[in-house]
């Protein structure tokens, strides 16, 4: 069976809750998933594929994603990785998609893998704990911008393409 890693760096929690998400959804569709956060997560031994996500903050992915996207990159073979961010909100979070650091660009092109998908943030005022998040939180982008149908298909996205790679040639 695959073993996929799917590893997540997030502040507040919605980042993590789609990486849940994304963790359920390739188990739904028959792969070994195991969701981490990327701070816990040494390196990406002992998996067939990976998905590395991080919440956005001012263009910035969080250190313990980059910093575990920097390790996978200088394995001599990095496994099949697909890369995901959040962070935006407002009308438009759910079409919306961000520029990703260039650090994470060039490591994406190190690996082999596409540029970040994006996916709509979560900011409320209950859970904002960064000083910016806390200002961003008093302006029209509360809410939930998180499309969960959307986050889902991207995931079977990912397995379809898996299965595909394991029945080539057979």
């Amino acid at each position: 069976m695959t073993r996929i890693l799917v590893a997540y760096a997030s502040k507040t929690g919605g980042t993590e809750a789609i990486a849940i998400a994304i963790g359920e959804e390739l188990r739904r569709a028959g792969l070994d998933a195991h969701v981490h956060n990327a701070r816990d997560v040494k390196n990406t031994d002992g998996f067939d594929a990976a998905v590395i996500g991080s919440a956005v903050y001012t263009g910035r992915w969080r250190p313990e994603a980059v910093t575990l996207l920097a390790g996978h990159a200088d394995q001599p073979r990095p496994i099949p990785t697909w890369l995901f961010q959040s962070g935006p909100g407002g009308s438009d979070a759910t079409t919306r998609q961000l520029i990703a650091p260039k650090r994470v660009r060039r490591l994406a092109g190190t690996i082999g893998a596409a540029l970040p998908v994006t996916f709509g943030g979560r900011i409320q005022p209950d859970t904002a704990k960064a000083v910016l998040a806390g200002r961003l939180s008093k302006g029209p982008t509360v809410g939930d911008f998180r499309d969960f149908d959307r986050i889902r298909s991207w995931a079977n996205e990912i397995a379809a393409a898996l299965y595909g790679a394991q029945h080539a040639g057979t």
